[in-house]
């Protein structure tokens, strides 16, 4: 059992690294084929945080969580009802139950 975790940690660790490292390469190749530096290249995402407000940059649009509060209430305003959401949310709420009855049953 010991040298199977071992091994099972060794092969994670090398999948970690092999992802870090394809990552790498990734971005030095987008830097080769621009083929210069260029200094307004922009991550996928960024966010900057102040002592007030959370802005954050997505694709190279700017967005604050002024934004994302009024898409929220914009939503809520909306009010659409989702039949397959609903359906999801008693599925689980139903699974969660049954399932907390069994384990409560096992363990007694």
């Amino acid at each position: 059992m010991k040298m199977f975790m071992l091994k099972s940690l060794g092969v994670a660790a090398l999948m970690f690294i092999s992802v870090l490292a394809g990552m790498q390469l990734a971005n030095d190749g987008i830097h080769k084929m621009k083929g210069y530096d260029d200094p307004n290249f922009q991550n996928a995402v960024s966010i900057n945080e102040t002592d007030k407000d959370l802005n954050a940059t997505f694709l190279g649009k700017d967005v604050s969580s002024h934004d994302i509060e009024a898409k929220k209430k914009k939503l809520e305003e909306i009010s659409a009802f989702n039949f397959f959401s609903s359906m999801g949310k008693k599925l689980s709420d139903g699974l969660s139950g049954a399932s907390g009855k069994l384990i409560k049953q096992i363990t007694e």
